[in-house]
């Protein structure tokens, strides 16, 4: 089974946001979220992209 950085990644984001309080909790959290964010979105691009096939469709004039 493979990991969904791109879900996880959103889901930190969200945290994220959620904690915008000026308190020091909120300010640690943020800051640690950050390190998350980032790891995560490392990761989510490192790996390896699957290959597709690019279909050509006609284009046809419309009446």
């Amino acid at each position: 089974m493979t990991s969904d950085f791109s879900a996880a990644r959103g889901h930190l984001d969200r945290a994220y946001d959620y904690l915008c309080g000026d308190d020091p909790m909120s300010q640690r959290g943020r800051e640690a979220l950050d390190l998350l964010i980032e790891a995560v979105a490392v990761e989510e691009f490192k790996q390896p992209r699957q290959s597709a096939e690019v279909l050509r469709f006609p284009i046809g004039r419309r009446c």
